[in-house]
């Protein structure tokens, strides 16, 4: 049988509370999601000034990066650059870039995503949470 290491609670609220440091360090009003390896919603935070759309682009693109066990970019990237039937993958939604896998001694253990300002930016606030883990 297979072992793997799975996020804790505290795992979370650590990676919950890094991601809130950098964007409020920014000022960037976002939606912050982090799930488990199965895209289940572990923890969310919408900061005041968040557009109620990032409420729910945040948790997809965390999911999407769990499920994917990749950077939701990649997907965008396939689909900006003309494969556009991949918008028909099922089960996939939050194809844009800020989602980002929790990897850990090579397994991935859930995924941040993050919606609301540039999707570089995005990308940033899920990596700088997921670097305090």
């Amino acid at each position: 049988m297979i072992q793997k290491p799975c996020l804790t609670l505290a795992d979370v609220e650590r990676i919950g509370a890094a991601a809130v440091a950098e964007a409020k360090k920014n000022n960037w009003a976002v939606a912050i999601a982090i799930c488990d390896d199965g895209g289940h919603l572990l923890w969310f935070q919408r900061l005041d000034g968040a557009p109620i759309t990032s409420a729910y682009i945040a948790p997809q693109k965390a999911r999407t990066a769990a499920m994917g066990k990749r950077e939701t970019k990649i997907y965008e990237d396939i689909i900006n650059n003309g494969r556009t039937a991949f918008l028909s993958a099922p089960e996939i939604e939050g194809m844009l870039e800020g989602g980002v896998p929790i990897l850990v001694d090579g397994y991935c253990v859930g995924a941040v995503g993050v919606s609301a300002v540039k999707s570089f930016e995005d990308a940033q606030v899920a990596k700088a949470g997921i670097a305090a883990l």
